[in-house]
């Protein structure tokens, strides 16, 4: 249906390729690009092996608008599907604009030298792609991503509005490793040391990182201990569903992550602000990204399984009063990386990519303009969902679960 150019390498990446080319017939042409084109080469080796579907691949800094634009133009891309770094988002979304291109990524932008996550900066292109007819599809993953379907997709058929949402994510999986992240360290580490926020009767309430914990039994992983944390769909939601009086991100670490987290902030490995060492100039969090285990290579050593999910409380469209629902999938790392290669963090992330990327190829989710998952028809979604490998249950809880 449609020729497609991701950008990025990162197992995200190799995840999506891997499930673009098993829907050929959606993406018809797929072109992988990144700075480091052996990594594209790599993945497009590993999709010839598996699907017999051959990839292009380019080299590309996607900091460069006009070789952007130049590659979108040499591909006849008519989506650009952004899986790279999330400081990257404002600048490919320049380059969809000069060149005609709809946009789609999984992570909101964020600027490099301040670890602030906000939809603001993209919201604010909201005019520039209705003007120009085109479609930018923002933060097209599991968290963001699917919770957000999940919401609309309670809110469309069992609910008449969301009065409070709590977002569960949990890894269940052990890679064997000391200290290893779930996905580019540096990303992970800005995201759960800043501080957490959530929202609570029309204000974002504040409390300092990784100090408000409770215990929760995960189905298909058990018990975990899970940490209030701010994650960007708090945002948007709150934005959408005005009728939302609280909403809440929880996502599972295990003691060692923690201990291992607080350590590396309090010695000054995880600041983003740029040190002198030896005569030169160095930033702590990159120069430890390079001393971590790459979340890319880890999936052959992941057992285990993830659990995300929601659990949002409202009024039943039956008129029955309040009611509460729990919508979750289980994924698991073994059969991930039999399937694409990846552990479930990337696959989880990866798949939604491709389904939202296939919504837009298909006509599905073209309107002109930037949206939020949450603003989109959730039902073809949720049904590709259940063929693509990320298969959800709903069940009905006997009342509001607080934590």
């Amino acid at each position: 249906m449609g020729k497609v150019l991701v950008v990025g390498a990162g197992g995200v990446s190799s995840a999506a390729v891997h499930k673009m080319a098993m829907n050929a017939e959606v993406f018809t042409e797929i072109t992988l690009a990144s700075r480091r084109k052996f990594k594209c080469d790599e993945i497009a080796a590993s999709v010839k092996t598996r699907t017999g579907i051959e990839i292009a691949t380019a080299e590309l800094d996607a900091m460069d608008v006009a070789a952007t634009v130049a590659l979108i133009r040499q591909t006849g891309a008519e989506l650009l599907v952004n899986l790279a770094l999330p400081y990257q988002d404002l600048v490919l979304m320049d380059a969809c604009l000069e060149a005609g291109c709809h946009y789609l990524d999984t992570a909101n932008y964020e600027p490099e030298d301040n670890a602030k996550f906000e939809y603001h900066w993209q919201w604010a292109y909201q005019d520039k792609f209705r003007e120009a007819g085109l479609t930018a599809i923002l933060g097209s993953g599991f968290d963001p991503g699917v919770t957000s379907v999940f919401a609309t997709w309670l809110r469309k058929h069992k609910l008449d509005g969301i009065r409070q949402i709590d977002i569960l994510d949990c890894n269940g999986g052990d890679n064997g490793q000391s200290f290893a992240t779930n996905f580019n360290p540096e990303i992970n580490l800005r995201e759960v040391l800043a501080d957490a926020r959530h929202w609570e009767q029309g204000d974002w309430q504040v409390t300092p990182a990784m100090t408000h914990n409770v215990a929760f039994d995960f189905p298909g992983v058990g018990e975990k201990n899970m940490y209030l944390m701010y994650h960007e769909e708090l945002e948007s939601l709150s934005t959408h569903f005005p009728e939302i009086e609280r909403a809440r991100f929880w996502m599972t670490f295990g003691d060692a992550y923690i201990t291992h987290a607080k350590v590396l902030q309090n010695v000054g490995m995880t600041r983003i602000d740029p040190v002198m060492h030896n005569g030169q100039e160095i930033i702590p969090i990159q120069f430890l990204k390079t001393l971590l285990p790459d979340p890319g290579d880890l999936g052959a050593l992941t057992k285990g399984k993830t659990c995300i999910g929601d659990i949002a409380t409202g009024p039943a469209k039956d008129g029955s009063g309040e009611k509460t629902y729990y919508i979750y999938n289980i994924c698991d790392h073994e059969v991930c990386y039999a399937e694409v290669g990846s552990q479930a963090v990337s696959y989880t992330t990866g798949v939604p990519a491709m389904i939202g990327a296939s919504m837009v190829l298909k006509g599905l989710w073209r309107e002109a303009g930037v949206w939020n998952m949450e603003q989109l028809d959730p039902d073809p979604f949720m049904e590709m969902l259940n063929t693509q490998g990320l298969p959800w249950e709903v069940h009905e809880l006997s009342g509001p679960v607080e934590f």
